[in-house]
């Protein structure tokens, strides 16, 4: 897929990915569930690999039980395992949240480090989970580059890599800092709504005509 190389068109391109989005996508929200920065902390890292609305069904239940890190440490982790399975990958992040738990009692007193560079220590916490978190629950903004941003991005021609660290800074050199969180939620609507990671529906889109993806697969 084609890379815009010229610094302004690329500008040029996000405007009008900003613009579009705030017309469409002017009130998009974490559509997560959760009551404390801990508890959206917990619902981050389940998300991975998983649908949002799975995850909001199993918090509601984990929630219930356990709702601070000091209930995490105390739930044996076969209790944990079984309730968070539908989310996938369960092994892993039972054992990183027990993990991260541990440490938050033991080095926060409980509390949810408001510091990426801290948040980045914890088990199964990388970039876009702290940030998920800083920004919705801390007002610290920050850009999240999950699947969604991944794909549009690129199809866009903004850049040609993978790559969701580098994605995250180039996207902070072009976007205003006050539209990070905003447009980070706003960018995962559009991609569960119309930029799909099949069968997108172009047709719907008002960016189709200053998009890589759609030039491509239009020919």
């Amino acid at each position: 897929m084609l890379q815009i190389n010229d610094i302004e068109k690329k500008k040029e391109v996000l405007n009008k990915l900003v613009e579009f989005l705030n017309e469409k996508y002017g009130n998009a929200t974490c559509s997560l569930h959760y009551n404390t920065p801990f508890q959206l902390l917990i619902a981050t890292i389940l998300s991975a690999q998983c649908t949002d609305e799975r995850v909001n069904k199993v918090t509601n239940e984990l929630f219930g039980r356990c709702k601070t890190p000091e209930d995490f440490v105390e739930l044996p982790l076969d209790e944990l395992l079984k309730i968070i399975k539908p989310t996938g990958f369960y092994n892993n992040k039972a054992k990183n949240i027990k993990k991260l738990s541990s440490i938050l009692v033991e080095k926060y007193n409980g509390d949810v480090p408001k510091n990426i560079d801290e948040l980045v220590k914890l088990p199964g916490v990388g970039r876009k989970t702290a940030n998920v978190v800083l920004g919705n629950c801390f007002g610290i903004r920050g850009v999240v580059v999950d699947t969604h941003v991944q794909r549009i991005v690129k199809r866009l021609g903004i850049v040609d890599y993978d790559d969701p660290v580098k994605i995250e800074y180039t996207i902070m050199e072009l976007l205003p800092h006050v539209d990070w969180t905003k447009w980070s939620h706003q960018m995962i609507a559009f991609g569960r709504d119309i930029c799909k990671a099949k069968h997108p529906e172009c047709t719907r889109c008002n960016l189709r005509h200053a998009c890589n993806y759609f030039k491509k697969v239009a020919i």
